[in-house]
């Protein structure tokens, strides 16, 4: 199976990319892992919603040129489904069985996600009602896919 991380911005603080560094080492024994950065839009301070709906859009294209029509992609969003471990575990043990090959998980930049990549989503995915910073839920989501290949495969992780 192959995991590709699509986030939009470059994470740019050290103790973040150790951090990233460490799953995706621990993670090369369970899944093929793969980064895709895009570049994000400066945000002006009081933007309009009309230029803030513009900068997801452009910062959505960006990343949809990345997303092929077999991966399944499933999209962070704050309005998506809340799973516990357990559960993300299950999702991605039946993603395997059922033959996809590939799974894109997809963090927007600090607008969050467009529109139109939400539309193209198999799966949306709430870590919490809570706002993160997107380049910290880059290391947030790998430990949780880490533990969930864990769990998959019955093997003991501190709870």
């Amino acid at each position: 199976m192959e995991i590709r991380i699509l986030s939009v911005g470059k994470i740019k603080e050290k103790y973040l990319n150790d951090g990233i560094a460490e799953y995706a080492k621990r993670l090369g024994r369970y899944c093929r892992l793969s980064f895709v950065q895009v570049a994000d839009e400066k945000t002006p301070d009081k933007a309009s919603d009309a230029l803030n709906a513009q900068i997801k859009a452009t910062e959505g294209q960006r990343l949809l040129k990345h997303i092929r029509e077999q991966d399944y992609v499933i999209a962070l969003a704050i309005d998506g489904k809340m799973l516990d471990s357990v559960e993300l575990s299950k999702l991605m043990e039946r993603l395997g069985v059922q033959g996809e090959s590939t799974i894109d998980l997809v963090i927007g930049g600090s607008l969050g996600l467009s529109d139109e990549v939400l539309r193209r989503a198999d799966f949306k995915l709430s870590f919490s009602p809570m706002t993160f910073p997107h380049q910290l839920m880059q290391l947030i989501l790998l430990e949780q896919v880490y533990r969930g290949f864990r769990i998959m495969n019955h093997e003991p992780y501190h709870k």
